[in-house]
């Protein structure tokens, strides 16, 4: 979907008789994509100290080579995420794309010249392309249309073909498509769907089936089997009738059973195996009261890995033959994502994201309990040992719900008296909002608690993944605002807190947090002093008419549907953009020009609303990005002009 034309722009602002910011001042660090307004220059003394922290860097695992010789990885060295191979463990990392565009990729099964599938978009426009990167003849094929939005699905598991889901047909509906890879005119519609999505997520060995499912929400979610030759579509029932949410899942290595994670009938996303021959289900983990979040099948032995998110930290099971018994795999406290099996079935290869470290590719020997780290991922050359882990808290709401928080402290200072007064606070809210805060490693996180002593809470307001689905839905439609108030509980914890300043505290939220961010400001504006808003929502009904046509219908099921007059009178009573007389708080605000889930008329409306109100109003925009700024030049300056907007705002100079 294309933005909006110039003229719409023009209209949409004329309401606001906005007062015009100032151009910032010329600095040599702000990109050339980048206008800035009301922004002072980036002190050169600031932009040193920060760059340690902006050289950190991870790398995410991206799957087994075919022929056993390493692995893939996605890391950065210059100014986007590049696709990397490493052969041995702390191995060197060898280079493989070149684009200026961040790139995803993996390994084509079984392919014996090392071709690799890749996926990437233009300037943030979530118009994702697939290409093959064919690495034996030194060439770069396209394979879609190279204007439509295209996720890759499932690959066969010999490699000879691929699902790729695209609105491609009408720019409205996600189709599904089938594809061989080697051959760029092969793509060709699968089954067609009308104002649905569905998601391709396992082939069966044979290649005659696909597992796919039906997302309507986060809360809500139909599992199917589709046949390859004749599109014909055969629901999976699920274990209750209720409305449940089902997945991941996965064909068990014999073909013979589903596994899938699913609420239906509890609380969390428990682990069950669906017989295909009896349609029964029989439980794999009924015992553990916490979501399934990954799945992995070794197609040869069997064997089945499970993730599971405790308290958002994920904890490593194995599934010996698929069958069991279950016994857990030992791994420091982390995140683990990308889980696969070695060609040799003999290792399982993963990114881990630990409190501590950035993220790095491990894999664990099943066998012997070995874990070796493959990537050596750099840290700025800060020391390790300075790194602050955040503790686990909880705070009572306003209907007596606990809602839990991630705390990070600064250390006291010996021998400087200043570390025994209060500190000031940097709410984080998360996006989504069917999202979780997770305890990985922020360096910026990081940088405000060891550089300029700001606390930093993460809180999982109501309405977070992984605290079972009853807290899921607490913020849906009408409710939207209950979550709102769980902000405005955690301000009446931070004034309990003998070693917080509650009179200097800053909110800062990206997409839906963007929303929280504006809401927080205008329902509790006379107790925080600052606030960041990326990418966010100023008003429910603009958004609704104006982001991707793909998304409307899934963005709806979550939020309410604007055109029913009662859930429209909502939107318009809470939302920020009808409140920003209430705002007297300063504003950053920061939002890419090609954004297609949140569009830039969102940032537009709300720094003009505010600038009209006198209260202090910064704007940062890039032309060449979207939902959120993926170049290492832009976000550098992004998180730049966040530091100046902290210190200034909370009286850090």
């Amino acid at each position: 979907m294309t933005l909006r034309s110039s003229t719409g722009l023009i209209l949409g602002m004329v309401f606001f008789a906005a007062t015009p910011g100032t151009q910032a001042a010329d600095d040599p660090r702000r990109p050339a994509a980048i206008e800035a307004r009301d922004v002072p220059v980036v002190p050169p003394a600031l932009a040193a100290t920060l760059a340690q922290y902006q050289s950190v860097r991870g790398a995410a695992f991206r799957g087994w080579a075919p022929d056993g010789t390493g692995i893939l990885i996605a890391t950065r060295f210059g100014n986007a995420a590049q696709l990397h191979r490493v052969l041995e463990p702390g191995g060197r990392r060898e280079q493989i794309t070149f684009f200026d565009e961040p790139v995803s990729g993996a390994f084509i099964p079984r392919a014996t010249d090392g071709s690799i599938l890749l996926l990437m978009d233009a300037g943030g426009n979530e118009n994702d392309q697939v290409y093959l990167l064919d690495r034996r003849n030194f060439q770069t094929r396209l394979l879609t249309d190279g204007k439509s939005r295209n996720k890759l699905g499932a690959v066969r598991h010999d490699g000879s073909q691929i699902v790729i889901t695209s609105n491609q047909r009408n720019g409205r509906d996600v189709d599904l498509y089938i594809a061989d890879p080697r051959e760029p005119a092969s793509m060709k519609l699968l089954m067609p769907v009308e104002k649905q999505s569905w998601n391709a997520y396992d082939w069966s060995r044979d290649g005659k089936t696909l597992l796919i499912s039906r997302y309507v929400s986060a809360n809500e979610s139909y599992p199917a089997l589709l046949d390859v030759s004749t599109g014909q579509r055969t629901d999976v029932p699920l274990p209750t009738r209720d409305k449940a949410a089902a997945g991941p899942m996965i064909f068990s290595a014999d073909g013979k059973s589903i596994l899938l994670a699913t609420d239906a009938g509890a609380e969390f996303r428990r682990l069950v195996r669906f017989d295909l021959a009896s349609q029964k289900y029989e439980g794999v983990t009924d015992d553990i009261a916490w979501d399934v979040s990954d799945l992995a099948v070794d197609p040869e032995a069997g064997h089945v890995a499970i993730t599971v998110n405790e308290d958002g930290a994920s904890r490593l099971y194995l599934l010996p033959n698929g069958q069991g018994p279950r016994r857990e795999l030992k791994l420091p406290l982390g995140i683990l994502a990308g889980l696969e099996f070695s060609p040799d079935g003999r290792k399982l290869g993963f990114t881990l994201a630990r409190p501590d470290a950035p993220a790095d590719a491990y894999s664990l020997h099943l066998e012997s309990g070995e874990l070796t780290r493959w990537t050596f991922s750099e840290v700025g050359g800060l020391n390790p040992a300075s790194f602050v882990a955040p503790s686990r808290i909880q705070f009572k709401s306003f209907d007596g719900r606990t809602i839990p928080a991630y705390y990070f402290q600064p250390r006291p200072v010996a021998g400087d008296n200043r570390s025994r007064k209060p500190v000031p606070v940097y709410i984080s809210i998360h996006g989504g909002p069917e999202s979780q805060y997770q305890p990985f490693f922020s360096p910026i996180i990081q940088f405000y608690v060891n550089e300029l002593g700001i606390a930093v809470i993460c809180p999982n307001v109501r309405g977070s993944a992984g605290y079972g689905k009853t807290y899921l839905q607490l913020d849906n439609a009408e409710k939207r605002e209950d979550s709102v108030k769980d902000i405005g509980a955690l301000l009446d914890w931070i004034g309990q807190q003998p070693e917080l300043d509650a009179q200097r505290v800053a909110v800062a939220g990206g997409s839906y947090g963007g929303y929280m961010v504006l809401a927080s400001l205008t329902n509790f504006g006379d107790r925080i002093k600052a606030g960041i808003d990326v990418v966010g929502i100023a008003s429910f009904v603009t958004f609704l008419e104006r982001t991707a046509a793909y998304r409307v219908d899934l963005r709806r099921a979550e939020y309410g549907d604007e055109r029913d007059p009662q859930m429209k009178a909502v939107f318009e009573r809470i939302s920020p953009l009808n409140n920003a007389e209430k705002i007297r708080a300063a504003l950053l605000v920061i939002h890419g020009r090609n954004d297609p889930r949140v569009p830039f008329f969102e940032a537009e409306q709300i720094a003009a609303k505010v600038r009209a109100g006198n209260s202090p109003v910064w704007t940062v925009f890039a032309n060449n990005e979207g939902h959120g700024f993926s170049k290492k030049d832009n976000s550098d300056y992004q998180r730049a002009v966040e530091v100046l907007f902290l210190k200034q705002h909370l009286g850090l100079d």
